[in-house]
């Protein structure tokens, strides 16, 4: 699957500097603290304002949501002038694209693991898959908000591409799995159907499993996603028996 979320990073890596008798002459502002170097002289501690910068963004992500702030304001979250994460971040479009990239990262990892290459067997993988998702939105909130939440535009981004492939081609590899299991001449498009199973995921995920009211409902979001995919892939010929029944 190649036609998820295509955004723009070019993220540039900040050479280290040395402080004292041989300063640089382009003094780089990145994450810092004062430290003496002689007599009346105070130079820079560089640390890795990239990380910090990322790491403020999430914390004023969960406070104000993805579109809740500047990027002065993530540099006045670590500590740097206004205009230091320039050195690193084009615009705050650009810091929120790689703090997206890194999310699906996770993402993907999480996924992966959950599938373990069909086993025990692909509809419990499946199952396990989509028990992950949930998980996810529900431990990594301002992560999901920045991959699924910013209105990012949607320009050419390599290193972003790929990430976002990369967990949606689990639930695709997943799916095309159990579609093996009809006759060729029966199988619905993998895609199609994988991409069905990730709306529903993200339906319930959104809704119901990042710590929001359940609508007054006994089910928990796990139950619902479990008993939408199956009554789904029951449809498909892709599941026996009945769906898990749901107590309202």
């Amino acid at each position: 699957m190649r036609a998820f979320f295509r955004w723009k990073v070019s993220v540039p890596v900040a050479s280290a500097n040395k402080c004292c008798s041989k300063r640089p002459r382009h003094v780089n502002l990145s994450h810092m603290s004062w430290k003496h170097c002689g007599p009346g002289r105070r130079g820079y501690h560089h640390g890795n304002l990239r990380e910090t910068l990322i790491q403020s963004a999430l914390s004023l992500i969960g406070e104000k949501g993805p579109a809740g702030f500047t990027i002065a304001e993530a540099a006045r979250s670590a500590g740097v002038s206004p205009a230091a994460p320039y050195r690193h971040f084009r615009d705050r479009e650009e810091l929120m694209a790689e703090v997206a990239r890194l999310g699906f990262e996770r993402f993907a990892n999480d996924l992966e693991k959950a599938w373990h290459g069909g086993s025990p067997s692909p509809l419990e993988a499946l199952e396990n898959v989509g028990r992950a998702y949930l998980a996810f939105a529900r431990n990594e909130p301002a992560y999901y908000a920045a991959m699924f939440e910013t209105g990012l535009p949607k320009t050419p981004n390599a290193g972003l591409q790929e990430s976002a492939d990369r967990a949606f081609d689990v639930l695709y590899a997943a799916t095309k799995k159990l579609i093996e299991r009809l006759p060729e001449t029966s199988r619905p498009p993998s895609q199609m159907v994988a991409l069905h199973i990730w709306a529903m995921s993200h339906g319930i995920a959104s809704l119901f499993g990042r710590g929001n009211a359940q609508a007054g409902s006994a089910i928990s979001p796990e139950e619902l996603l479990e008993a939408g995919v199956l009554l789904y892939l029951r449809g498909l010929g892709l599941a026996g028996g009945a769906a898990p029944a749901a107590t309202l």
